[in-house]
């Protein structure tokens, strides 16, 4: 579904002009259209299948022969996002790491970067991100086991109220094998994401 940037800029200058601004100021004249660029950005997943990225994967079999399942758990740290809290519509940013212990499939490793885009190009809270990852990665590669640790900052916290700067936001979302809190530890070690 594509963003309806008309629509959008319109209201953006409604909005200036509800604050008491002036929207066709020289400074703030190409701001609705830059809005509404901004948006169909940050909102591209709307509509958007996030398993899609998970769709071509790899078999393979659980013997002595050169393409064997690994024992242990597939990880990528630091996969950077960005997304837009729905309470107040401010970005929150940070880094998500992933794991998952293979069933009888892999993935090629830069789908999952792909897969927190989709999911994070949304109106967003970060609990429910971390669950739709972990989510869409269990569901599509029938894994026996996924982690997803979220770490944000965001706008809300950051810009209004008490004005936390320094303040962030850890989620965990677990799945199989990966849901005893014992049998993720070195996970989340490996991560260097904090620990329970």
């Amino acid at each position: 579904m594509a963003v309806d940037r008309e629509r959008v800029a319109a209201l953006v200058t409604e909005i200036l002009s509800a604050i008491g601004e002036d929207p066709d100021r020289p400074g703030l004249k190409l701001t609705p259209q830059r809005v509404a660029d901004a948006y169909a950005e940050f909102f591209a997943g709307v509509g958007e299948d996030p398993a899609e990225p998970l769709s071509h994967t790899i078999s393979v079999s659980r013997g002595p022969a050169p393409d064997t399942l690994p024992s242990g758990a597939v990880m990528l740290r630091d996969i950077h996002f960005r997304s837009v809290c729905e309470h107040h519509l401010l970005l929150f940013r940070g880094k998500a790491h992933i794991a998952y212990l293979p069933g009888e499939q892999v993935v090629g490793l830069g789908a999952l970067p792909k897969v927190v885009d989709v999911l994070a190009s949304r109106p967003q809270v970060q609990e429910r991100l971390g669950e739709q990852i972990a989510d869409t990665i269990w569901d599509a590669l029938d894994t026996r086991g996924v982690l997803v640790v979220l770490e944000a900052t965001h706008g809300c916290v950051t810009f209004r109220g008490e004005r936390q700067r320094d303040a962030s936001t850890v989620t965990i979302a677990a799945r199989g094998e990966f849901t005893d809190p014992a049998a993720r530890t070195e996970l989340m070690l490996l991560m260097g994401a904090p620990r329970e």
